[in-house]
């Protein structure tokens, strides 16, 4: 029997093989959203420069995936969603944006930049997540945020941040715009203990 007789079942196999493997995810990709920044007309900018460093998560936030605490000590992600980068990083860049939008730090820069500043937010992140509590989903932001100044080495101040907002419904979209609202109010309250923690020059 010639080779391209013994060759042809086996090609066979091969396709018949390839047909019925499942195919790649084409998972939606989300922003995470914001309400629009009001910058401030006559807003008295600070002479100290601010760098946002990414705050440090567990392996299970590590990543572009969307999570969920469908009950204690369980966690999982939501199938066929991502967000458009590491949740460190959405976390980091809203703050920072949440900066530029209170117009009082002319300048900021983040741990992609590595440039001098004064001072540095930093701190970790522990939970960026959906949970569930009889039965109805809510998003859970927590920040143990961290203020040092850089030149001293020293820490400024430190506290932790913790925002629940209830999900309308349990459709991804609408968790993805319970994020943007519970990143509002985070990224407002951290906003404003900087300002408050850093003392007047």
């Amino acid at each position: 029997m010639s080779r391209a007789r013994l060759a042809a079942p086996l090609i066979l196999a091969l396709l018949t093989a390839c047909s019925i493997l499942p195919k790649a995810e084409s998972p939606h990709i989300y922003t995470l959203p914001a309400a629009p920044g009001a910058r401030p007309a006559a807003a008295s900018p600070v002479p100290w420069a601010l760098r946002v460093a990414t705050p440090n998560a567990p392996r299970a936030l590590d990543n572009a995936r969307i999570a969920v605490v469908p009950e204690a000590n369980t966690i999982t992600v939501y199938a066929g969603a991502r967000w458009a980068d590491s949740a460190p990083k959405l976390f980091r860049e809203r703050l920072a944006d949440a900066f530029r939008d209170g117009g009082r730090v002319p300048a900021i820069s983040t741990d992609d930049s590595n440039l001098a500043a004064d001072y540095e937010l930093g701190g970790s992140l522990s939970a960026f997540q959906t949970e569930y509590t009889n039965g109805k989903p809510e998003v859970v932001v927590r920040y143990d945020a961290v203020l040092a100044a850089t030149r001293k080495h020293q820490i400024v101040s430190s506290r932790r941040f913790e925002v629940r907002e209830p999900v309308d419904g349990k459709e991804v979209p609408k968790v993805v715009e319970a994020f943007g609202r519970a990143m509002d109010k985070v990224s407002g309250d951290v906003v404003r203990w900087t300002m408050d923690s850093i003392p007047a020059r």
